[in-house]
């Protein structure tokens, strides 16, 4: 982390993970053990446990994200929810072209910058997730993965826009397997999504976005990780869901 150029977010995505009762429960639970950090702090939530997230947290310091949102801003999409909805609820941020979301509904590059410039229209502040597979990393083309993934999602925003914008690197291959990008890894290819958006925008604004590490950060790994000059928070999975694991990360970019 550069803290003289960027404040390091960590970030909760629960999943499909917590009804209501467990929501409020685990939330009750962070309001206690995280307090005041120097890093933000977002819980990115399942749709139905949104208006139970917002409520509980306000005036703290926890913000309330949620997991996706279409691209157009009403119409016949049945099942879908839009940015609008989100942001009249009063959430703040948006996480966007997870790996998951790729892999499981047919997400791509096009439909992300879609959703990613409706989140923007909507006041949120999305959170784009990038990243390679294992059969990418093994025949070495994880920077041109990542860096036409970057571009292609972020077409059409501007200079001013990227302000609002946080991407995480999610190494697919790390993501609920277990495994863990090293320290390096994470590093040199956040390195890479900062160099691409230094392409695009200007090495001021590169310098300004923060990148989080996405694949499986957790209480042990987390200090090494977040040591690294280029990697700014993370996007936590499985320990976002277990205050302790969770709170002590947080304490970790506090650091």
């Amino acid at each position: 982390m550069n803290r003289e150029k960027r404040i390091p977010v960590i970030a909760g995505n629960w999943k499909m993970n917590c009804d209501r009762v467990k929501a409020k429960e685990l939330i009750c639970q962070l309001k206690e053990t995280i307090t005041n950090p120097v890093c933000g702090v977002v819980l990115c939530v399942p749709f139905t446990d949104l208006e139970t997230a917002v409520e509980l947290t306000k005036n703290t310091c926890l913000k309330v994200g949620a997991q996706n949102c279409h691209w157009a801003a009403s119409g016949a999409f049945t099942g879908e929810i839009s940015a609008g909805m989100l942001a009249e609820m009063g959430v703040e941020y948006v996480v966007l072209g997870h790996s998951e979301r790729r892999q499981y509904f047919g997400e791509t590059d096009e439909t992300v910058n879609q959703r990613l410039r409706a989140a923007l229209d909507a006041g949120l502040k999305p959170i784009l997730c990038v990243g390679e597979v294992l059969s990418q990393r093994e025949q070495g083309v994880t920077e041109e993965v990542v860096r036409q993934q970057v571009k292609i999602a972020l077409g059409g925003v501007t200079k001013e826009e990227m302000e609002n914008i946080i991407i995480a690197y999610e190494p697919v291959w790390a993501i609920g397997t277990g495994k863990t990008a090293t320290a390096q890894q994470a590093e040199e290819v956040c390195g890479q999504i900062r160099g691409a958006v230094a392409q695009l925008y200007g090495q001021e604004t590169a310098q300004a976005l923060v990148v989080q590490y996405g694949g499986s950060m957790k209480p042990e790994n987390a200090k090494e990780l977040l040591s690294m000059e280029n990697v700014d928070g993370g996007l936590i999975g499985g320990a976002a869901l277990k205050a302790a694991d969770f709170t002590a990360i947080t304490e970790a970019a506090n650091q």
